[in-house]
């Protein structure tokens, strides 16, 4: 009998203790850094029209656990700030659109409010207008800023009109946007895309940019085929030089301010717009880099992220790179199934965030993100 009570003893403990087991917290799950972003527009999006309304796009944007925003701060020649430096060119301080509000300084405080970060987005670069055929505003400012492409005619692509990237007080230009934003408001970073630094393979046939190559090849003049290896590799060195110039200038005004790029995908980037930004990563002029992977099907996207992995970046340099994913534009949503699947696919490279163009289609997945977006991220360390 006394056996019997001690087997009795003895399996009321296993099951006490399997019933403790089963009872204890599982281990927690190790959370990663990663950047959770979107792109901002004052395009095709009332994001931006009113302060409530960036209140309500910011608080959407947190309860989704997004921990990053690109927000647009200079495009169709126009800031989104207040500029001393455009007021004093054009006498216009910031878009007429805006009247007396700053919608960068609108962003930043309903932003770093919920702890997100902020990053000033430069998205016409080096374009002065898109659709307008004297180059707008800018360039009836100052007509000797003009790109010209063979036929002499002002540099244009895609409906976009163009300064000439290559011209030093163009380029001081650009800087001084940049400097005034670094300066005056409490960004977390910058960020150019794929028309800083960035020109068109058409352009660089301006009386400037001409006389430069002169210089550096005994009086020779450029070669008329605009895609000539040689030529598309002397314009690129001259943007790779600019974009060092920018990030040291940057890192000068605000050791801690991240400089981002955004630029397209590589080499067709190079062929296009002149943009070697593998030499950019290489050379270190680069903090966070979000090429734009906007593929339309998976397998495209997959191959993209491959080669972006395993080509164009060394392994040291993985962990600066989040992908550019397409959420929107015109018409156009991917899938629920094709953007789950695209976000899987970086999950199993390792990559834990990404960079989504744009807030508009946020709110359409809205239970995606609450799936996928279940915690908020640390942002990385750069």
């Amino acid at each position: 009998m006394f056996v019997d009570r001690l087997h009795g003893f003895v399996f009321l403990g296993m099951v006490a203790l399997s019933m403790c087991l089963s009872c204890s917290p599982s281990p927690p799950r190790e959370i990663k850094e990663a950047v959770r972003g979107v792109w901002l527009t004052n395009v095709a999006s009332d994001a931006l029209r009113s302060k409530e309304k960036i209140e309500e796009t910011v608080a959407l944007l947190d309860s989704l656990n997004f921990n990053t925003i690109f927000v647009v701060t200079w495009n169709r020649g126009y800031s989104l700030y207040k500029s001393e430096v455009m007021k004093n060119l054009t006498g216009y301080e910031i878009d007429p659109v805006y009247g007396d509000r700053d919608p960068l300084q609108e962003v930043i405080e309903a932003a770093h409010r919920r702890n997100i970060k902020v990053f000033a987005w430069f998205e016409f670069g080096f374009a002065s207008s898109y659709d307008e055929a004297d180059g707008g505003m800018l360039l009836r400012t100052k007509p000797a800023w003009v790109s010209l492409d063979a036929s002499g005619s002002i540099t244009a692509k895609n409906k976009f009109q163009w300064m000439n990237g290559f011209h030093p007080e163009v380029q001081d230009f650009i800087l001084s946007l940049v400097g005034e934003v670094v300066k005056n408001y409490e960004v977390d970073g910058i960020q150019g895309d794929d028309r800083l630094p960035a020109m068109p393979v058409n352009s660089g046939y301006d009386e400037y940019t001409v006389g430069l190559y002169q210089q550096e090849h005994n009086g020779q003049s450029p070669p008329s085929n605009e895609a000539d290896p040689d030529w598309v590799d002397w314009r690129a060195q001259k943007l790779n030089a600019f974009m060092g110039r920018l990030y040291h200038q940057v890192k000068k005004w605000d050791p801690n301010c991240i400089v981002s790029m955004s630029p397209s995908i590589y080499p067709w980037s190079k062929e296009n717009y002149l943009q070697d930004w593998p030499t950019w990563v290489e050379e270190g002029y680069v903090d966070l880099l979000c090429p734009q992977l906007y593929r339309y099907d998976l397998e495209a996207y997959t191959l993209l992220l491959d080669e972006i992995l395993t080509k164009q970046l060394a392994q040291e340099n993985h962990g600066i790179f989040y992908p550019g994913v397409l959420l929107q534009v015109d018409d156009y949503n991917p899938s629920h199934e094709l953007l789950t699947r695209k976000l899987e696919e970086n999950r199993a490279a390792g990559i834990h965030g990404e960079v989504f163009f744009f807030f508009e289609g946020v709110k359409k997945f809205k239970d995606l993100f609450k799936d996928h977006y279940d915690h908020k991220a640390p942002f990385p360390t750069f």
